[in-house]
C-alpha cells in the first residue's frame, strides 16, 4: 500500500491529529466566543450535519433492518449506560485511596455516566466499516435515554461516595 493510498484511507485519524496540533498551537481560535464560535457551530451545526450526512448516505432498508437488531441495541445500551458507569465507579473506588482530589474523581464518574458523543460514535463506526445504521440508532436512542438515566446514575453513584 502506497503512502498516498494509506493517507486517503486514514484521512479521519490524520485530520484529528492535525486539528489537535493546530489547537495546541493556537487555542484562542476554538475558545467560547472565538472566531469559530463553538457554542454555535458544534452545538447546532456540526451534530446536525453529521446526522444529516449519515441519513443521506443510508438506504431506508438498511435503517429498517438495523432497527430489528433488538439484541444488539440492548447490548449497546446496557454496556454504555450500566456496565461502563459501574466499571468506572469500581475503578474510582481504587483511586479514592490515593491522594487524587475528590472532585476530580466525581467529575470522572459524571463523564462515565453520560452516553458517548453522537458524532464520534457515528463517524468512528463509519470509518472502520461498521454497521452505521445501528450506530446512528444507538447514538440517538442512547442520547434520549441519557436524559433520564444519567441523573439517576449520578444519584446512585455520587450520593454513595459522600
Amino acid at each position: 500500500m502506497g503512502l498516498l493510498e494509506r493517507l486517503r484511507k486514514e484521512w479521519f485519524i490524520l485530520g484529528i491529529v492535525l486539528v489537535i496540533a493546530v489547537a495546541r498551537l493556537e487555542p484562542a481560535v476554538g475558545v467560547k466566543g472565538g472566531p469559530l464560535k463553538p457554542e454555535i457551530t458544534i452545538t447546532y451545526i456540526a451534530v446536525s450535519a453529521i446526522f444529516f450526512n449519515s441519513g443521506l448516505s443510508l438506504k431506508t432498508e438498511e435503517l429498517t433492518s438495523a432497527l430489528m437488531h433488538v439484541k444488539l441495541h440492548l447490548f449497546v445500551q446496557i454496556f454504555t449506560l450500566v456496565f461502563f458507569p459501574t466499571a468506572i465507579w469500581l475503578f474510582l473506588q481504587l483511586l479514592s485511596i490515593t491522594p487524587i482530589n475528590e472532585w476530580l474523581l466525581k467529575g470522572l464518574q459524571t463523564v462515565g455516566c453520560m452516553p458517548p458523543p453522537v458524532s464520534s460514535a457515528v463517524i468512528l463506526t463509519k470509518a472502520v466499516g461498521g454497521n452505521e445504521a445501528a450506530a446512528i440508532f444507538n447514538s440517538a436512542f442512547g442520547s434520549f435515554l441519557g436524559i433520564v438515566i444519567t441523573p439517576l446514575l449520578l444519584l446512585l453513584f455520587l450520593v454513595r461516595t459522600r
